[in-house]
C-alpha cells in the first residue's frame, strides 16, 4: 500500500507579504526538509503531485512568490528577484527549518541562489531541474528575452505575449514528446493566476530584471565551488529557454553532481514524476545521512 502525503495549506505574514505556502506533514517527526522553489508563471501548485508521492517520508514546503499563485503582496510592492528572494528568505525564517535540501526550478534558481549566498549554513543540498546559473544554459530565445528593457519599443509588448494563455501553454508543451498527454491543469491554473488583477504588470517588472540574475552567475558559481553542496540535476533536455548544457555545465564547479537527463520539456516533472520521485527520494535519503551536512 502507497503511503499518500497529509498536506497543510496556511498563510504566513512576511514584511507585509501574505505568503502561502504548501507543507506535507510527514509520518515520523525530523523528517528530512526539502524548500520546494517554483518557477514562472507557476506557482507551488506545480508541486502536487510531487508532494502526493514524496511527502509521507519527507518534510516538503513550498511557497508562492509576491505575484504567484495564491500570495497576497500589498500595493506598490517592487517585483524584482531581489524582493522575491527578501520574502523567500524571511519565509524560512518565519517558518523555522533551519537546514534543508533546495529544489530550484526556472525562477527558483534565482531566488534560491540568493538564499544560498546569504545563508549558506541552510543549505544541505541541491536539486536542480532546469534551473539555470550559467551562459552556457540560455538558449537564443532566452538571450533574446534578457536583453528586453524597459523602454524599448515593443519590449513590453513582446513580454505580455508570453502571459497570454497561448504563450502559457506553449511552455508546458514545447519539448515534450506527446504535448497530447499532458493534463491542461497546470497551464490553465496558471493562467488564473496571470489574469488576476496587477499579476501581469507584476512579471513584465520581473522579465525586465531578469538581467541581474545573469549578472550573479560568476558568483553563483564560486559559491558552488567552494560549498560544493551534494547535487543532483534532473533536467528536461527539449527547454526551448535553458538547454541541455545548462545542466551540464554544473560539473564544472560539483564534480560530483549527479546528472540524469529526460525527454521532455521545461515542466519536466508533469511527464517525468515516476522517474524523477525516486532519484529525489534517494537523494534525500543519501544526503541526509551524509556526515555533518544536518549539523549545526
Amino acid at each position: 500500500m502507497f503511503a499518500i502525503a497529509r498536506t497543510v495549506h496556511r498563510y504566513i505574514d512576511v514584511d507585509g507579504v501574505r505568503v502561502f505556502y504548501r507543507e506535507s506533514v510527514p509520518e515520523r517527526d525530523g523528517a528530512p526538509v526539502l524548500l520546494l522553489l517554483h518557477g514562472f508563471p507557476s506557482a507551488s501548485h506545480q508541486f502536487r503531485r510531487l508532494i502526493d508521492a514524496l511527502g509521507a517520508r519527507y518534510r516538503l514546503i513550498a511557497p508562492d512568490y509576491p505575484g504567484f499563485g495564491h500570495t497576497h503582496a500589498p500595493d506598490g510592492f517592487t517585483y524584482s528577484f531581489d524582493r522575491l528572494a527578501d520574502i523567500t528568505e524571511g519565509f524560512v525564517q518565519r517558518l523555522g527549518p533551519s537546514r534543508f535540501v533546495m529544489y530550484v526550478f526556472d525562477f527558483g534558481a534565482p531566488v534560491g541562489f540568493r538564499l544560498a549566498e546569504r545563508h549558506p549554513e541552510w543549505i544541505a543540498g541541491l536539486v536542480v531541474q532546469n534551473g539555470n546559473a550559467y551562459a552556457d544554459g540560455l538558449s537564443d530565445a532566452a538571450r533574446d528575452f534578457i536583453a528586453l528593457r524597459p523602454g524599448t519599443p515593443g519590449a513590453e509588448e513582446t513580454v505580455r505575449g508570453l502571459l497570454t494563455p497561448s504563450g502559457t501553454r506553449s511552455q508546458y508543451e514545447t519539448g515534450v514528446a506527446a504535448p497530447e498527454s499532458l493534463a491542461p491543469d497546470g497551464w490553465t491554473l496558471d493562467q488564473h493566476f496571470l489574469d488576476l488583477p496587477g499579476r501581469k504588470e507584476a512579471q513584465v517588472a520581473l522579465a525586465f530584471d531578469y538581467h541581474s540574475n545573469v549578472e550573479r552567475y560568476d558568483r553563483w558559481q564560486a559559491w558552488l565551488r567552494e560549498h560544493t553542496p551534494p547535487t543532483l540535476i534532473v533536467w528536461g533536455a527539449g527547454d526551448p529557454f535553458f538547454p541541455e548544457p545548462g545542466a551540464r555545465a554544473y560539473s564544472r564547479d560539483v564534480p560530483d553532481a549527479e546528472l540524469h537527463l529526460f525527454d521532455t520539456g521545461h515542466f519536466a516533472l508533469e511527464t517525468h514524476l515516476p522517474e524523477i520521485a525516486p532519484l529525489i527520494a534517494t537523494f534525500m535519503d543519501r544526503t541526509w545521512r551524509g556526515p555533518g551536512r544536518f549539523e549545526g
